[in-house]
């Protein structure tokens, strides 16, 4: 009823029916249509009316004097509200892992926010996975297969897996060639990699290890300090086990064998339009992990 309404004022502000169809960029039989079904709910005549000229009804002067002012402050506040939401200024609540968001993504963050000035960023990390709608958050980042058919998701990448040891630790208990001499080795697991796959290059066999872990943690980079303290073989990231691969901390196990790769994903509730502000951070989200080296695979 609102836009039959305004299409009434446009009438009379236009001074007939064809040439408010020509403003409004509609037939004119569309307008006439509209204008009958406005009356015909109101139950009475607002113009007298030809093609060429339009005279108001005493009840249709009294309507649009009462609705023009109505009618131009709705305008003027959905101007304002598009201005609004399509401005890239406000606050974004993102919740993230800790290590993702605080060590690889820790540039992006910086980026954004120099190049977009006028926002205001709220990053909540958790390694547990939180409720996203009723934590009223506008994106979040995870890891892994998403199952909650209720968020729009956008992959950024693939994190690659490695298995890994620091010298010390395999000095001491030997360095294993395959997956059977990985058994009897002492293991650190990381949340929620309860199961290692694996997978061998030379004949393409997949295995699915089960490890019994002295240390189980949901802190990855714990995991990998531990590792490179000589407790035992951790399966990480290499995100996160890269620096210590490179400075020799640890040592990359079973070369060539590959493990089953984990998706990360920005993603947000079907049920919210996401602004201006929003879709500019995962759209720089998207091109900085597009470039990152160490997240593999087609995005």
């Amino acid at each position: 009823m609102l836009d039959d309404l305004a299409l009434f004022i446009a009438i009379v502000e236009a001074g007939s029916l064809n040439a408010a169809a020509e403003k409004e960029g509609l037939p004119t039989a569309t307008v006439t249509r509209r204008l009958q079904k406005l009356e015909s709910g109101l139950g009475y005549r607002l113009l007298h009316r030809s093609a060429r000229r339009t005279m108001l009804t005493a009840e249709g002067t009294q309507y649009y004097e009462q609705c023009r002012p109505l009618v131009q402050a709705l305008r003027q506040a959905t101007l304002r509200l598009d201005a609004t939401l399509g401005a890239i200024e406000g606050t974004i609540r993102v919740l993230a892992p800790v290590n993702f968001a605080s060590e690889i993504l820790a540039p992006a963050w910086a980026s954004f926010l120099e190049q977009y000035p006028r926002v205001q960023l709220e990053l909540e990390l958790s390694n547990e996975v939180q409720d996203l709608v009723g934590s009223g958050a506008d994106l979040a980042i995870r890891i892994g297969a998403m199952a909650d058919s209720t968020l729009t998701q956008r992959k950024l990448g693939d994190v690659r897996l490695v298995l890994a040891a620091s010298p010390a630790y395999l000095a001491r208990n030997g360095t294993p060639r395959n997956v059977t001499e990985l058994e009897g080795h002492s293991t650190i697991a990381t949340l929620p990699l309860r199961e290692w796959h694996v997978q061998d290059p030379s004949t393409g066999a997949h295995f699915v290890l089960h490890p019994d872990p002295r240390v189980r943690v949901n802190e990855v980079r714990l995991a990998v300090m531990m590792a490179e303290a000589g407790l035992g073989i951790v399966l990480a990231p290499e995100l996160q086990c890269h620096a210590s691969l490179e400075s020799g901390a640890l040592v990359r196990l079973l070369p060539g064998w590959t493990s089953r790769e984990r998706s990360v994903y920005a993603v947000w509730s079907q049920q919210r339009y996401l602004p201006a502000r929003v879709r500019a951070l995962l759209e720089h989200l998207a091109a900085f992990t597009a470039q990152h080296p160490l997240l593999a695979g087609d995005i």
